[in-house]
């Protein structure tokens, strides 16, 4: 089914959350605005399904171009006409393994709910609010991989770094790059960019769409269902920290007491007793002097 193309997907409505009386959310998409991911988060959200299970189904990748074959029409995406749908930036590194180490030890302290830095392999839960929910945006929409949202993956904290550090990424190659793998058979990518991909086949020439259908607005990030999300992620919060396991505290140990032997207690009796013999002694002594 269609739907399962965009299951997970979260889609941006830029001009509501930049209303939000929420310093931190507003902060967060105002940084992906600047990485160039704007119009690729916001567009228009229009969905063909019937036309997205066609494309996939019949999708490869050749020479380097993303190409399928719908109703016997050919359709060919090059790189350059990605980048042009959705004003992608195409300066910038290319591999997400080339941003500066200094820049995600940064992210790890930035992004911290408490201060301390983050672990890259732990749960989202230890992030602030706002870069939990950024953390999906770039997990469920950009990298679009399948398995578990609140594990922190190194993939994910790349992209997260990107963002909040202002690093420069070529977008357009991350996110090509995605799109092939979504078409090449035999691959763990999970298959997703269903808005974008629909407003590319739009643009087809002689290819004939059904309608399209909406895209759920429960999936559309606004004021709204950015609020929703908050209360939600608190409630699982408070739920892990009721379930998590009571700390067992270690029994204390009482100072065994070392018994002496009868031996040796005997042998300091005498020398006590002798000792105070000599002191009388000597102070009997003085006395007479």
């Amino acid at each position: 089914m269609a739907s399962s193309f965009y299951t997970n997907t979260l889609h941006v409505d830029f001009e509501s959350v930049l209303a939000m009386d929420n310093p931190g959310m507003v902060s967060v998409f105002n940084a992906l605005m600047a990485s160039g991911l704007e119009v690729f988060l916001g567009c228009p959200a229009v969905l063909y399904e019937a036309a997205l299970v066609d494309f996939f189904e019949n999708g490869s990748v050749r020479d380097g171009l993303v190409v399928s074959t719908m109703n016997g029409v050919p359709v060919e995406i090059t790189e350059q006409l990605f980048a042009e749908a959705f004003e992608l930036p195409v300066d910038g590194l290319s591999e997400l393994s080339e941003i500066p180490k200094d820049k995600v030890f940064d992210a790890r302290s930035l992004v911290s709910l408490t201060g301390e830095p983050v672990s890259t392999s732990g749960k989202k839960s230890q992030m602030k609010i706002e870069y939990r929910l950024l953390c999906d945006i770039m997990a469920k929409t950009i990298s679009v991989k399948a398995g578990s949202f609140n594990a922190i993956t190194t993939e994910k904290f790349l992209m997260l770094t990107a963002i909040v550090c202002g690093v420069r990424i070529n977008w357009t190659s991350v996110l090509f790059n995605i799109f092939k793998k979504m078409v090449t058979p035999g691959t763990k990518q999970a298959k997703g960019f269903a808005i974008q991909i629909s407003l590319l086949l739009e643009n087809i020439l002689n290819l004939e769409l059904d309608e399209s259908s909406e895209f759920p607005s429960s999936k559309i990030l606004t004021e709204r269902t950015i609020h929703r999300y908050i209360v939600l992620n608190d409630k699982v919060g408070a739920e892990e920290a009721a379930d998590a396991p009571e700390v067992k505290r270690a029994p204390v140990q009482r100072a065994m007491s070392k018994k002496r032997p009868a031996a040796t207690l005997m042998q300091d009796k005498f020398e006590m007793s002798m000792m105070g013999e000599l002191t009388f002694f000597l102070g009997l002594q003085v006395r007479q002097l």
